[in-house]
């Protein structure tokens, strides 16, 4: 496995891929620490993610870089990730207590309740755009339950997956509680296949998830799956224009648009579509593209570069359809994996840079002709992960909200994560929750316990 930094094309260093005989050392060392780890007072588990808070923050210069190197995002928001992570972290070390809480039900039994007992030991298949907080995601509210986790990660960013492991290793929690395997995707069905593995997590692309969980399906292990999106950023024609012009760029732009709920579809509202198009284009045009170890770059390169060939084949076709480059629309000559931030307008419903997901810094600018045209033009997709709607009546926010298809829906502000509300999306852009309470009860034995009185037979309400 190489780590090449997209930003120079230059080889970092170079893995050895692990073995199978060290595939299963690292499964031995999961099944072998569970038992304990469950069995330890929650209070130790969550003092062990306080820990790895402090770790995280302590080397955030050196994270921070090592992700600014190894798949090109500016430091500045590389750091931020490392951040995030942490706070994640102490978030669940905070209230894990209360969400795994049993749960009081009222039945015929003298005490029944409901209890959230782990599973055991968890695959993570992760992608390589958010290496350290897609990892943290889920790793902290799977550890903070009880179970053990074991992550397979993109292949080009295996220096982060390493330096996950250690996080976890430094902060003092058990051995084999987080495992990192070095291997290629034609070994995960043999790890998703063993016994030992209980569940699988992915995040990625839509074609990877109906692969995982096809093969998590035959081999009935449980699934959560955080695919892609090609989310709507509805511009209304009563909403702020100035300020959705300017988090419409961050909402797109960031991370050089390699984000599974970047805006990518900006849908206005054909009286300020003129206005909107004006402002949105004028503050791409001020973005800083550049060496991601600068404070002041904005737009880094793409991972890969073959990710770079994806994205001019999806804007050449769209603009061979009738689509107008505003601005951008190219590869930046010199070394590494820069694209032009691009804003194409006149877009129709035909175009891939509509109907397809596009992971580089491409907007794609559509008018429609009232608010009932722009709910219908947000649903055009075979995605439901986030949108973002505009608007001065917030009212008529939420009741718009509640008729876009999608996972989460964000009023005047871009889509985030974030670890206190459930994230996760709908059609092809997979199914589950992960953070909040409902992220941790994915991957738990929500178990009935039923304790009659002991004087004679209780017969439930419903004998079965």
């Amino acid at each position: 496995m190489q780590s090449i930094n997209p930003a120079t094309g230059e080889t970092v260093a170079t893995f050895e891929e692990h073995t199978s005989a060290e595939v299963e050392r690292s499964l031995a060392a999961a099944a072998k620490a569970f038992p304990d780890w469950r069995a330890r007072p929650l209070q130790e588990r969550a003092d062990l993610l306080r820990r790895a808070a402090a770790y995280l923050r302590e080397h955030k210069s050196r994270f921070g870089r090592l992700i600014s190197v190894e798949m090109g995002k500016p430091i500045t928001q590389a750091e931020a990730e490392v951040e995030k992570c942490a706070w994640n972290c102490e978030f669940y070390a905070d209230n894990a207590g209360a969400f795994l809480a049993d749960r009081e039900v009222a039945t015929n039994a003298q005490h029944s309740l409901v209890a959230f007992e782990p599973l055991g030991p968890i695959l993570a298949v992760m992608p390589w755009n958010f290496p350290f907080w897609q990892v943290i995601r889920f790793a902290a509210p799977a550890l903070a339950a009880g179970n053990v986790a074991v992550l397979k990660h993109a292949s080009n960013v295996p220096q982060c997956a390493l330096a996950i492991e250690e996080i976890f290793q430094e902060s003092g929690f058990p051995e084999g509680v987080f495992r990192t395997l070095l291997i290629p995707a034609s070994a995960v069905e043999s790890v998703i296949a063993d016994d030992r593995v209980r569940a699988v997590t992915l995040t990625g692309s839509d074609a990877t998830g109906s692969k995982v969980a096809e093969l998590a399906g035959r081999y009935l292990k449980k699934t959560v799956l955080e695919l892609g999106g090609s989310d709507p950023f509805v511009v209304l024609a009563d909403a702020d224009l100035q300020a959705a012009a300017e988090v419409g760029v961050l909402a797109r732009f960031q991370n050089a648009g390699q984000s599974c709920i970047a805006a990518k579809r900006f849908i206005v509202e054909q009286s300020v579509a003129d206005e909107f198009e004006q402002r949105f284009v004028a503050a791409v045009e001020r973005l800083q593209v550049g060496d991601p170890l600068e404070r002041t770059t904005q737009v880094g390169p793409l991972a890969r570069e073959d990710l770079v060939d994806a994205l001019e084949t999806q804007v050449r076709a769209s603009l061979d359809q009738g689509g107008e480059v505003r601005n951008g629309g190219k590869r930046l000559d010199g070394p590494g994996n820069f694209y032009a931030p691009t804003v194409i307008s006149g877009v129709s419903d035909r175009m891939p840079v509509w109907r397809e997901e596009t992971f580089g810094p491409v907007a794609a600018v559509v008018r429609a002709a009232d608010e009932d045209e722009a709910i219908r033009l947000a649903n055009d997709t075979s995605f439901g992960l986030g949108a973002s709607l505009w608007t001065r009546d917030l009212a008529r926010g939420d009741r718009l909200a509640r008729r876009i298809e999608a996972g989460s829906v964000f009023v005047n502000a871009m889509v985030a994560s974030d670890p206190r509300l459930p994230f996760g999306g709908i059609k092809r852009s997979g199914y589950g929750r992960e953070l909040s309470d409902f992220g941790i009860h994915e991957f738990l034995n929500i178990k009935t316990v039923f304790i009659a009185g002991g004087t004679g037979p209780v017969k439930s309400a419903v004998d079965d």
